[in-house]
């Protein structure tokens, strides 16, 4: 609903500033360790931000869970506590840089300014753009010019933002964006009056030296205390960007992993062969390979699967064998060293999947001499091999197609499928309590299955008979009789993969999408990574946890199951901005490794940067990046008690040393609760690391919080139904805003901002004033005298 008028607002504003002023004149939000004594016993309070990545202004969501941080701040400060809040800004990593290089392709294709084809369509990075600091009279972009869906291009996008050809040319340099955006996000929190010291902001990357040698210095030690390791591993890539995608360099599929299946070699009889995939084979063995999770339930294998429309591939592979797969599957294979020639696949022949129906095979440890290939529609080509082994002893899904197929002589002339193609009967392998040894029929009769379309009933069926016959059922044929499933699952797939029966294959659980608009794979990859999954490490990280508050039991629960899982993590990347390994400076930092424990750095960073964000300006202390060496961190974050040899002055270190050791460790770190899988746990591993005899300086809270909601719906941009923290202060001042942003949540749940909320907010506020005016205006009709009737007795005394 449209307002009547904005004067009750302008006002709120216009106090908000003067105010505002006052505070930085006052320089009400800067704290330094006190230099005597008595004051160091003084309580302190600590509270930092994730920081925000630099390539688009804060928007609402930033907003709610950094005033978290505030609130708690103002709390401290009112109890009588030194308080800190540092603010730093991040450009690790490679959104900014695939940005800036999607912007110079298009000028190298399509000229300056650039003409594109209308017919076309490429995938674009959003960014916000806001009035620049220098100059406000440009335009004031709201939430509707920030929408871009319309646009195909990056550059597109940028000039639906407002920016010029001129100013868009900029940003093909990435150091452009790390001059343009760090001013804005600061400005826009000025405004807002987040109780920051400001001399301790600073921008990550190699850009500023001095943050460039403690990223350094960190990983130097974390490398000699052997959280490091070298060597080849499974991790979600980029064949586009050519280097692992993190989580924080995907547009989709944050917190997916790796999935390991067992890569099932079925043999295709030759004389069964369709004639054109003889002649491509020349004599090669050619196999159906079908991924399954369940390698213990081959042994009930009685067909496979194919679905009749999809394109499958033949391609050659690492051992001069012909495998049959969809093309995205062989894709993820050549990235894990298992195709003729590394990162390429030579496709022999495209074959439809009906042009397959009725093949026979030899299929590992079935009891039959050979099975068929049949149809089945549901087969997706985004998940597997678009393979898929048929075990309808277990499988509710097998046994209802089966049953299919035997039932419908009409289906099987269709796909060309004979009588005795399918007349086989499932095979008892696995005997679960309360469904015997053919689960799948069973449940199917108990559920009353009529076919493969009862696709509710099929979910339910699944649903009860996997995880209890993988937990609880007994493998009663073959070499491991009598085991249960889930102790034999590994040691089965190593007999199929040493019996050159099977292979181990991987692929990302989900679709993973990187920020340059790649399809990801999961690659074989030579990298370093952090080895999360040591055991000591692993061990202090939960001891960790154990002291840590979480406010939520769902954060402490989401903590554990993070703890449970995590093995390594791949810290070096190829591309993007960043910090160089200092061992093997072909690498950078990745930006997940390289913001774990710098908290740290902001003890000291107003003593290095003297005001600027990237170290250029004069150093307070008068102090190069270049003296900032190893030793001298380490000095300085109480690594050892002995003062290095140095050309910084002893007084000087001691300065710096003695902020670390009062403002150390944080007291809460505010953040959402999608960071606790990734950052959050890494946050607590890395200060294990770093500080292993010093739990006192281990994190001591960290507060989650659940995702923004705007008036009850989800924020996008593409449906407009979005706030920039700009937009929002214009829209309701920054008091008017809080009132709505306590009001949102406070739990680990997702939040919801409701702009009622916040216009109730201005008019509280403006009647509270009105109410201050006039109690101040009629003070000399008050009463005076002594305070002795009831009413001073209430609310004075």
């Amino acid at each position: 609903m449209e307002r009547k008028g904005t004067v009750k607002l302008r006002t709120l504003i216009d106090i908000e500033k003067a105010v505002q002023a006052r505070w930085d004149a006052a320089k009400a939000f800067e704290a330094d360790a006190p230099d005597s004594p008595p004051e160091n016993k003084l309580p302190k309070y600590v509270v930092t931000f994730p920081y925000p990545y630099m390539n688009g202004r804060l928007h609402l969501g930033h907003t709610f869970t950094l005033s978290k941080g505030e609130f708690a701040i103002g709390y401290q400060r009112l109890k009588g506590k030194r308080c800190l809040y540092p603010f730093g800004l991040h450009c690790t990593g490679m959104p900014i840089k695939a940005c800036a290089d999607k912007l110079l392709r298009e000028m190298e294709d399509f000229g300056y300014p650039p003409k594109f084809p209308v017919e076309e369509n490429t995938e674009a990075v959003v960014v916000e753009k806001g009035d620049t600091p220098e100059n406000k009279a440009k335009s004031k972009k709201s939430k509707v010019a920030a929408k871009a869906g319309s646009a195909k291009y990056q550059w597109q996008i940028m000039t639906s933002l407002g920016l010029t050809d001129e100013e868009i040319k900029e940003f093909a340099n990435p150091m452009h964006w790390l001059k343009y955006f760090p001013p804005w996000a600061q400005n826009d929190l000025k405004k807002m009056g987040l109780k920051v010291d400001w001399r301790r902001t600073f921008i990550t990357t190699d850009a500023n030296p001095y943050y460039d040698s403690f990223v350094r210095w960190q990983f130097i030690r974390l490398k000699e205390r052997n959280k490091i390791q070298f060597g080849k591993r499974y991790t979600i890539y980029s064949p586009k960007d050519r280097q692992p995608c993190m989580d924080h360099d995907r547009s989709a599929g944050e917190n997916v992993g790796p999935q390991e299946y067992t890569l099932i070699k079925m043999r295709v009889i030759e004389e069964t062969m369709p004639q054109n995939l003889k002649v491509v084979a020349s004599r090669r063995p050619v196999f159906l390979v079908a991924a399954t999770l369940r390698p213990e339930t081959m042994y009930g294998q009685t067909n496979c699967w194919l679905h009749p429309d999809i394109t499958y591939i033949a391609f050659v592979n690492n051992k001069n064998e012909v495998f049959i797969c969809t093309r995205r599957a062989a894709r993820n294979m050549s990235y894990q060293e298992m195709t003729e020639k590394p990162e390429t696949v030579n496709v022999l022949a495209e074959i439809k999947g009906k042009d397959l129906m009725g093949v026979a095979l030899v299929a590992p440890l079935s009891s039959f001499p050979k099975i068929y290939a049949l149809p089945m529609m549901t087969i997706k080509e985004d998940k597997g091999t678009g393979v898929v082994t048929s075990v309808p002893s277990d499988s509710p899904d097998d046994f209802a197609a089966l049953r299919d197929l035997k039932n419908k002589a009409a289906m099987r002339e269709k796909f060309g499928i004979k009588e005795e193609m399918v007349a086989f009967e499932p095979v008892p392998i696995i005997d679960v309590e309360g469904f015997g040894t053919l689960s799948a029929p069973k449940i199917c009769e108990e559920l009353k299955i009529q076919s493969q379309n009862d696709r509710e009933k099929l979910q339910l069926a699944k649903e009860r008979v996997y995880l209890k016959g993988f937990y609880e059922g007994v493998l009663i044929v073959g070499e491991f009789k009598g085991k249960k499933v889930q102790d034999i699952k590994k040691q089965i797939q190593k007999l199929l993969v040493d019996r050159g029966e099977a292979a181990v294959y991987m692929e990302p659980e989900k679709l993973v999408v990187s920020r340059s608009g790649d399809q990801c794979v999961v690659a074989l990859c030579d990298q370093w990574f952090l080895d999360y999954g040591n055991a000591e490490w692993k061990a202090q990280a939960t001891q960790a946890l154990a002291n840590l508050n979480t406010y939520h039991d769902e954060s402490r629960k989401n903590f554990e199951a993070t703890l449970d899982w995590l093995h390594e993590h791949a810290c070096s990347r190829s591309y993007g901005l960043g910090t160089k390994l200092p061992w093997d400076p072909q690498y950078l930092i990745e930006s997940l490794s390289d913001s774990t424990i710098y908290m740290a750095y902001y003890t000291v960073a107003h003593l290095l940067h003297g005001g600027s964000f990237d170290g250029s300006g004069t150093s307070p202390l008068g102090i190069e990046p270049e003296e900032m060496t190893p030793e001298v961190w380490d000095y300085l974050f109480c690594q050892t008690a002995t003062v290095p040899k140095s050309t910084i002055a002893v007084d000087k270190l001691k300065k710096m040393r003695r902020e670390f050791e009062y403002w150390y460790a944080v007291d809460l770190r505010v953040s959402g609760k999608d960071l606790i899988p990734n950052h959050l746990t890494y946050y607590l591993y890395n200060h294990c690391a770093i500080w292993p005899n010093d739990p006192k300086k281990w994190p001591q809270a960290i507060r989650a919080n659940g995702h923004l909601l705007l008036n009850s719906e989800k924020m996008s941009k593409s449906t407009g139904n979005f706030l920039t923290l700009s937009d929002a202060l214009e829209k309701f001042s920054a008091d008017g805003m809080r009132f709505a942003l306590a009001d949102a949540g406070d739990t680990i749940e997702d939040a919801n901002f409701v702009e009622a909320m916040a216009d109730a907010g201005i008019l509280r506020l403006y009647a509270f004033l009105e109410w201050v005016r006039e109690m101040m205006d009629t003070d000399v009709a008050l009463r005076t005298g002594e305070q002795n009737d009831i009413c001073d007795q209430i609310f004075i005394k």
